[in-house]
């Protein structure tokens, strides 16, 4: 079945992949112009344009140098101008079919040729004005500093000698290709302005294999909080060398919840901190598994579930979570994204009750892909739990 699901993941990407760059070329070169050189230049840098967006992280970002770095960052940020540009040739494609149907019905003559072809590249222009538009706000807002979100939570059981303890979770940072030591240390720094008493860090630390980013990595060290700093898995984990970078970042002081759980204690009060590896590899010999997480845990204790993906979060209050930290989605990311994704997913972004519970999703510290963000600004979590 996992095998199945990426085969279909990749037919899909496939299929929006050159089925969006055969659009483009419609709008572009088709529509405006006549010459078959202009055309065939077209249909090439097309071509390469949507090869760049497979061999970004397959090989552009393995060179390892400042080329495939520059390589790689190009392809992402063709990947939102790509999709801004055709949405807005699209908009612009409906409103010209719009009145050619109401030349049709009024019985007004149909546009010559030449004047189809000057709308045409008066689409294309407007369009390039609207999609550098977008683009250029989504980059500027994607490494602009996250937003700090805080709020209070209530905890069911929780003892008083928590009551006011603060976690400050931070989510889906992907350190690697195009967000690196920089970014991290200036996240760190916001870390710690907020006085945190624990620190979650819920999946989707990095993009990149430990040889290659581990000493950029090791930046994280400096996030200072009463209780500690917890990791668990997301997919990018997965996909960079689960089991190398859990080892990496340990000896560099944080605390690993693989399918575990974890008691913090301030006198006789107790606090459990459960953590789940990500739910897209459950049915791998190491992923998602909340029984194992659990095991031997007194349901009556007031506990807290780090899991990267918003799943199974009625499975877990019914275990005696209080509180599940996820994140993930990036709540879309990018307009008009954000929409799809709040209507596949149950819980998208923010603070949602779920019966006595919680849960909160992450939008996340950085980004994937695009290097950009619309409608869905980067964050700093605070988290007051309160009795």
């Amino acid at each position: 079945m996992f095998v199945l699901r990426i085969a279909l993941f990749l037919a899909i990407v496939l299929l929006v992949v050159v089925g969006g760059h055969v659009y483009l070329y419609r709008r572009l070169f088709r529509d405006t112009t006549g010459d078959r050189r202009i055309r065939r230049a077209g249909a090439i840098a097309l071509a390469l344009a949507g090869a760049s967006l497979f061999l970004a992280r397959s090989v552009f970002a393995r060179f390892h140098t400042a080329w495939g770095d520059a390589l790689a960052f190009a392809a992402w940020c063709w990947m939102g101008v790509g999709l801004y540009l055709g949405m807005s040739l699209a908009v612009f494609h409906l409103l010209r079919r719009v009145d050619g149907w109401r030349r049709r019905q009024s019985g007004e003559a149909e546009v010559s040729t030449e004047r189809r072809q000057f709308l045409a590249r008066a689409a294309v222009g407007g369009a390039g004005v609207v999609a550098a538009g977008f683009s250029a706000y989504g980059v500027r807002r994607a490494f602009a500093p996250p937003s700090i979100d805080e709020f209070a939570v209530r905890i069911p059981r929780l003892h008083r000698a928590f009551d006011g303890l603060r976690i400050v979770q931070v989510s889906d940072i992907h350190i690697g290709d195009v967000l690196g030591r920089e970014f991290l240390k200036d996240m760190v720094r916001r870390c710690n302005a907020l006085k945190p008493d624990l620190v979650a860090v819920t999946g989707d630390l990095v993009d990149g294999r430990v040889d290659r980013i581990g000493s950029t990595i090791a930046e994280i060290q400096g996030v200072r909080s009463r209780f500690g700093s917890y990791f668990i898995t997301g997919n990018h984990e997965f996909y960079s060398g689960d089991v190398a970078w859990c080892a990496a970042l340990e000896q560099m002081g944080l605390t690993v919840l693989r399918n575990r759980t974890v008691t913090l204690r301030d006198g006789d009060a107790q606090l459990d901190l459960v953590g789940v590896d990500d739910y897209g590899q459950r049915e791998q010999p190491r992923g998602w598994d909340l029984d194992a997480a659990v095991a031997g845990r007194d349901p009556e204790r007031p506990a807290v579930l780090l899991a990267h993906q918003p799943r199974a979060v009625e499975e877990g209050l019914a275990k005696g979570i209080g509180l599940q930290l996820s994140g993930h989605t990036h709540g879309g990311q990018l307009f008009p994204i954000t929409g799809l994704v709040s209507a596949l997913w149950t819980y998208s972004a923010g603070l949602y009750r779920v019966g006595e519970g919680h849960v909160y999703v992450h939008r996340g510290t950085g980004f994937w892909g695009p290097p950009m963000r619309i409608g869905s600004p980067p964050e700093i979590a605070a988290i007051t739990l309160t009795v």
